[in-house]
């Protein structure tokens, strides 16, 4: 859904609308509950997360609207999972050798399903197409490496963040993530360099984007608060890293919905990320 949205307006646009409309729906829920306020602890954690995990989810819409899905995809899934798994390790000590071969065999399935024909022509220097050339570009190569390294970071967070309430938490995320990205909507409008960052269709408004930057905030909402619930049940970089298989689930609905078809490699991604949940479940 946020692909497809970016591609029929900018990317910060689609993230915006989607934190925007789940903003206002988690404050009502939040209020009408009378749920208990979080301390600034929680609040802190909870914001910088949602600041710098905005910001990297515009950066991978961005990628996915352009088409250099291959390399973006493998190092944003691969370090969106490494991150925490490092951050662990170094905080709570070595996983069991189960534990460690399940989180072995879900990077290796990361990788397995997020390498396309694009990523490898990128890594050899092929220019077969526009795709092609986009994904052998230094440009995709650091979006994918600054979204991984964001969304790694803001599953550490919420992981922090997540000991009070879920909800309160995920109202904050999204606070902060709705005045970061209108504070950089105001920057780069201003700026030349925005031109690109800033591009989609003439008719913004008129290009239906709303309802699928709505759709996919509400989705990447409910994600998050799952994640938030997985991550208090046991170690953080197991429950990292199965979230962090979710390229598995997007080919598989690109393959219902757009009729795309898998790659076998990606397939054997796909049946080693469900042995390595099997792993880590065990």
């Amino acid at each position: 859904m946020g692909g497809l949205g970016a591609r029929r307006a900018p990317a910060l646009l689609v993230v915006l609308s989607g934190h925007a409309f789940t903003l206002i729906v988690l404050l009502a829920v939040c209020l009408s509950m009378r749920l208990a306020v979080p301390r600034w602890g929680p609040f802190l954690y909870a914001s910088i997360g949602g600041l710098e995990g905005a910001l990297a989810l515009a950066l991978f819409y961005r990628a996915l609207a352009t088409g250099a899905m291959g390399l973006t995809a493998a190092l944003c899934g691969l370090l969106t999972a490494l991150v925490p798994v490092l951050f662990t390790m170094i905080h709570d000590g070595l996983p069991t050798r189960l534990v460690a071969a399940g989180l072995g065999m879900g990077l290796c399935a990361i990788w397995l399903i997020t390498r396309t024909r694009n990523a490898e022509e990128g890594l050899t220097g092929g220019t077969v197409s526009q795709g092609s050339r986009a994904a052998g570009s230094r440009t995709p190569l650091l979006m994918g490496a600054l979204a991984g390294v964001g969304f790694g970071s803001q599953l550490i967070l919420l992981k922090m963040a997540g000991a009070v309430s879920i909800l309160w938490i995920m109202t904050y995320v999204r606070a902060a993530g709705v005045l970061g990205l209108a504070a950089v909507l105001m920057v780069v409008s201003l700026n030349r360099a925005g031109e690109e960052l800033l591009k989609g269709s003439p008719n913004v408004l008129r290009s239906g984007f709303l309802g699928l930057g709505i759709l996919a905030g509400s989705l990447d909402t409910l994600g998050n608060i799952f994640y938030m619930l997985a991550s208090r049940f046991g170690r953080l970089d197991v429950a990292a890293l199965v979230c962090s298989l979710y390229p598995g689930g997007t080919i598989l609905l690109a393959m219902i919905v757009l009729g795309e078809k898998p790659s076998r490699r990606q397939v054997a991604g796909i049946v080693l990320a469900l042995a390595a949940v099997v792993l880590l479940s065990v």
